[in-house]
């Protein structure tokens, strides 16, 4: 899960994130920060809709690479 100070200098900076739900790129969710809980974060889409997801999912900055399928089902595996 991410920790609230990320989430805070991601939603202060203004900078877009890529929240990636599965193995699938075009299921990744992609915006800024807007707000969050213990269990979700909200997530403002370029089309200015607001998605509200779950903190168990990977979130990182947009501007770095994806990573590979076999990175995320060996970091889904330990949890």
């Amino acid at each position: 899960m991410i920790s609230d100070e990320l989430l805070d200098s991601y939603r202060v900076s203004g900078e877009k994130v890529r929240v990636i739900r599965d193995a699938l790129k075009e299921n990744d969710v992609v915006g800024i920060v807007l707000a969050w809980d213990e269990e979700h974060v909200l997530i403002r889409r370029p089309n200015r809709r607001i998605v509200k997801l779950s903190r168990s999912y990977k979130v990182q900055p947009f501007k770095e690479p994806r990573p590979d399928t076999l990175d995320l089902e060996q970091n889904d595996a330990s949890l």
